[in-house]
């Protein structure tokens, strides 16, 4: 197939149109079924969803076109979402619901010599790489993975093979990778490439991916005023052009600052943000900014659960947000820990470490609740009160009487100090 990028202030749906045209070219006439592998809702900002409709109108109807959301751990995407994210013209009945935890079929194994070898001997097992069956299904011509790059706390930078491994994986894989990144640090690979989670899909690619018709299709947006800009876009297999990605999203998706944050306010859209297991991004994105001692307070009127799951929002509820030492105890002692070591990942990278105070402001939890699993609670009434966040603006503000820096919304990039970068090693990745 051919390559596509394209990098702008302000790319145009017509432009998206017409390389994503130009890309399928060569190909069209011999696909007979393709599946389209787009993130869910909680991930809209990527654009993502117009590209799944652009495909799917140039696709279809001569061929069959699957939409399977990567969700990974998360809910399915409702109607409502589905709608808002894909539009009104592609049938409910073309969109597939990944199941991790019974959807998916094993296609190989990565050693636990290797995994010793790359997180520096900080762990010590195999991985079962576990996928959706459907990425086997030999009547797939052509499997198309499309999504951001842009920060994440689990594996550096997002996408490319992750919305294979994780979005589309099974449980064990989530687990594992999770909990590798978790005790490998958060603070010594986010923002980065290289990280030895990232290493772990690099292993998988090369050695169980190659014999499928897969291609992917990378975004970088900014989001300003609502208004939400691809800036770069990159249709191909070669790893090279997610490198070209995460240099891009490096210098627009990052706030490096040279103080460290005494406040920090961060509003979660309640449309996307309805557990501590998405909403704690206001966690992982600001971190590395905040001060000792200083506060974080998150707005979330539309939490209502900790887990995405019942079975992680019980886990969530029973061993609450302790801190890497207490944590790591509980994963080698706890059998139901033990096997759920993505929620163990999580209830990590929730934590602030006792560091700093991470106060909630629920819609739907109550104050027994947040301080169950460790965080200190704010009635959402209160908060709006105080903080008002529909008057600030991004960056510093003043609130309640003190300056506030204001984030309104996590997933749009990563806050962080620059020594903390460099400090962790970090000055190896070009910003």
């Amino acid at each position: 197939m051919k390559e596509v990028k394209i990098v702008g202030e302000d790319i145009t749906r017509k432009e998206i149109e017409e390389a994503l045209s130009s890309w399928l070219e060569g190909c069209r006439r011999r696909l007979r079924k393709v599946l389209l592998l787009p993130p869910d809702y909680t991930r809209s900002l990527s654009q993502a969803g117009l590209i799944t409709e652009i495909l799917y109108e140039k696709l279809s109807p001569d061929i069959q076109v699957d939409i399977m959301p990567a969700l990974g751990t998360h809910v399915p995407v409702s109607d409502e979402e589905r709608l808002k994210m894909f539009g009104p013209n592609i049938p409910k009945e073309r969109f597939i619901v990944h199941n991790w935890r019974d959807d998916v079929e094993k296609i190989g194994e990565i050693p636990a010599s290797y995994v010793k070898e790359i997180s520096q001997g900080l762990v010590d097992f195999s991985i079962s790489v576990e996928v959706n069956k459907r990425l086997f299904d030999k009547s797939y011509d052509l499997i198309i993975s499309i999504g951001q790059v842009v920060p994440h706390e689990v594996v550096g930078m997002a996408n490319y093979t992750k919305n294979i491994l994780v979005g589309c994986g099974g449980k064990e894989i989530i687990d594992k990778s999770h909990f590798l990144g978790a005790v490998y640090g958060l603070e010594n690979l986010m923002g980065k490439d290289h990280s030895p989670v990232r290493k772990v899909f690099d292993y998988a690619e090369a050695n169980f991916l190659q014999d499928i018709p897969l291609q992917y299709v990378l975004t970088v947006t900014t989001t300003d005023d609502e208004e939400t800009r691809v800036r770069g876009l990159w249709a191909g297999r070669r790893r090279e052009f997610f490198e070209q990605a995460v240099r891009l999203s490096q210098e627009l998706n990052f706030t490096l600052l040279d103080e460290p944050l005494e406040t920090v306010v961060v509003y979660l859209d309640p449309e996307h943000y309805k557990s501590t297991w998405l909403g704690n991004k206001a966690v992982y994105r600001t971190r590395m900014a905040i001060a000792d001692d200083g506060d974080l307070i998150i707005i979330a009127p539309g939490v209502r659960q900790f887990g995405e799951d019942k079975a992680i929002d019980a886990l969530i509820r029973e061993y609450g947000y302790s801190g890497t030492p207490r944590i790591l105890e509980l994963a080698n002692k706890e059998d139901d820990l033990k096997d759920n070591l993505s929620a163990a990942a999580h209830l990590i990278h929730g934590s602030s470490e006792g560091r700093f105070r991470i106060t909630y402001a629920p819609g739907h939890l109550t104050r027994e609740e947040i301080e169950g699993v460790n965080f200190e609670y704010m009635s959402l009434s209160q908060a709006l009160k105080l903080y008002k966040p529909d008057t600030l603006h991004e960056g510093y503000n003043i609130a309640d009487g003190k300056e506030v820096f204001f984030i309104g919304n996590p997933g749009k990039g990563l806050w962080a100090l620059r020594c903390r970068f460099f400090n962790n090693g970090w000055a190896g990745d070009a910003v």
